[in-house]
């Protein structure tokens, strides 16, 4: 599955009303960590077919990142049923993302 930009208009329905859980990378273009992410970010959306996995540029859509008070960059955070799960700041070994969604 193809990784997800989110923003203001389409959060509730992506996130807060999934039926599956869902993965959000914040991140930014200027960002070297986010941009080494990127990758690892991508495949994990190709290999994890019940698992949602989105992004969002917290430049474009900062209200998003101030309600998920994303205070660093790369923030992964897990949603499930419109709560969050789980939470990690910076860079991540795959397998710690993959145990995050698990």
């Amino acid at each position: 599955m193809a990784v997800i930009s989110l923003n203001e208009k389409n959060f509730e329905e992506e996130v807060l009303k999934s039926d599956k859980t869902v993965l959000i990378d914040f991140w930014a273009s200027w960002c070297g960590p986010c941009r080494m992410m990127s990758p690892v970010i991508d495949s994990i959306a190709e290999e994890v077919s019940d698992v949602k996995v989105c992004k969002i540029n917290i430049d474009e859509e900062q209200n998003l990142a101030v309600k998920y008070n994303v205070m660093s960059i790369p923030t992964f955070i897990v949603i499930r049923n419109g709560e969050e799960t789980a939470r990690s700041v910076g860079v991540q070994d795959k397998s710690e993302i993959l145990n995050m969604i698990k």
